[in-house]
């Protein structure tokens, strides 16, 4: 039998879409697993509860994130702590512009074994790592940046001819300061859409500004438990790819990504003024899977609705790209999100 989701979640059965009708037992474990790891993360990050679900979206769903803040918002700590929390080898790299790409993949070094024989042999470097900070990403060079992006989007690395895989689960947090410009290499669109989330860290309140001196100036620094291993987290992400998404909700998907390109016909009118660039396929694919793990967060069977437009900024700010007229007049990524949900319908 195929399960239907929440009446409050305009459900719709799962017939006539992608995946089939998942293990009740599943979703309980995932729900389960899913709040002890929060919990734990929440024992030493203060609040940022939406930056927390966005991060573990992209890494049940197999996607990396480019974290946008003011440095000192604590992601440095937080892409830690998920490690801790998980038992994932982190690794963080500081991007400079001298920063080159051995740095990060690793290099050949001669070594001297017991006969006095030279020979290479492989020095790995932080890529591989299960969990990669790589801070202030747009410092580096484009040569760096391409070998950390094609890291990302193959999973392998190449160093002196041979090709090695980096470990599963793999994710890169990548952070880019929003003040500071000169001196940066912009990440070009294309290498942006190798991003799955773009997250924005924003400053924190009054009460979560007093609750992070009393964590972090007293006597004692808060600890976690390790709550999951890398086969639970591969065995997370295998549950996540079982949800089934409806063809209604997937055409919705497809709508709102279509209404992003300012020479499709349905993009409305302010798409088409201040729009250059809408988004890839990969946007819709990153709407998909984002959708799965946010019905399994919500303790849902399927993907709804609600699940695609609550991915729809993070999946799409970063792949829509503004015209000079829309810069000019204050237009965003963002504000043209929040048009496209308000006037793209779920029904066709």
């Amino acid at each position: 039998m195929i399960m239907e989701q929440d009446t409050g979640a305009r459900g719709l059965p799962a017939e006539g879409g992608v995946g089939e009708a998942l293990d009740p037992a599943v979703l309980e474990t995932f729900a389960a697993k899913v709040a002890a790891i929060e919990e734990e993360i929440g024992k030493v990050i203060v609040g940022q509860r939406e930056v927390i679900r966005e991060v573990l979206t992209a890494l049940i769903a197999g996607g990396h994130v480019l974290l946008e803040g003011v440095p000192g918002l604590g992601k440095t700590a937080l892409v830690r702590t998920i490690g801790s929390v998980l038992d994932l080898d982190f690794a963080r790299v500081q991007f400079t512009p001298d920063l080159m790409p051995a740095d990060i993949v690793g290099t050949n070094i001669i070594t001297e074994d017991a006969d006095g024989r030279r020979h290479f042999s492989f020095q790995a470097g932080p890529l591989f790592a299960n969990l990669i900070l790589a801070d202030e990403i747009n410092r580096a060079t484009p040569k760096t940046q391409s070998a950390l992006l094609e890291a990302m989007q193959e999973r392998t690395v190449t160093s002196g001819g041979q090709t090695r895989p980096l470990p599963r689960p793999f994710l890169v947090l990548a952070t880019q300061n929003p003040l500071e410009m000169e001196g940066t290499y912009p990440l070009p669109e294309a290498q942006l859409d190798r991003f799955f989330f773009k997250t924005l860290v924003q400053f924190p309140g009054a009460d979560e500004l007093r609750a992070i001196v009393g964590r972090t100036t007293g006597d004692r620094s808060p600890s976690v438990a390790k709550v999951a291993g890398p086969r639970e987290v591969l065995a997370l992400m295998a549950a996540a790819r079982q949800v089934p998404i409806a063809a209604p909700v997937v055409d919705y998907a497809v709508r709102l990504v279509l209404a992003t390109h300012p020479e499709d016909s349905r993009a409305p009118a302010l798409v088409r003024q201040y729009v250059r660039y809408g988004s890839s396929p990969r946007g819709l694919q990153t709407l998909a899977l984002a959708g799965k793990v946010a019905a399994l967060f919500a303790g849902r069977f399927n993907v709804a609705y609600e699940d695609i437009r609550w991915a729809a900024k993070q999946a799409l700010r970063h792949r829509i790209f503004l015209n000079f007229e829309g810069e000019a007049a204050g237009q965003t990524a963002d504000g043209i999100i929040d048009h496209l949900l308000e006037v793209v319908g779920e029904d066709a």
